[in-house]
Parts: C-alpha cells; sequence; structure tokens
C-alpha cells in the first residue's frame, strides 16, 4: 500500500506539471490514466466517485 500512494503522489506530481505546461503529450496521456487505475485502487475512490456523482446531479438541477 505504501508504494501504491508513493507512485500516487509521482503520478498526481508529474500530472500537474504537464498540465501546467499546456502541452499535452502522448506520454502525457499515459500518465493521467496510470494516475487514474492509482486512484481508482485507493481508499479514497468511493470519495471521488461520490463527489462526482453529487456534482452531476447539482449541475443538471441548475436552470439557466
Amino acid at each position: 500500500m505504501a508504494v501504491t500512494f508513493s507512485v500516487l503522489l509521482l503520478l498526481v506530481i508529474l500530472a500537474v506539471i504537464f498540465l501546467r505546461s499546456g502541452a499535452l503529450r502522448a506520454s502525457h496521456a499515459v500518465v493521467c490514466i496510470l494516475l487514474g487505475f492509482f486512484l481508482a485502487s485507493t481508499s479514497i475512490a468511493p470519495s471521488i466517485s461520490h463527489g462526482i456523482a453529487t456534482t452531476t446531479r447539482v449541475i443538471s438541477g441548475v436552470r439557466p
């Protein structure tokens, strides 16, 4: 589990650097995909899923 969090932290740092540089290449996309897979295997995954579902419900309830 400790290795997962270390790799997760490294991938988060790399994803932030890639997104701030403004040039998302294929290698950068692979890092972002790996970040998603590692996030899905952590204990924070249900919280992320619940937050996305709640945000979707709030946005769909807004009337222009």
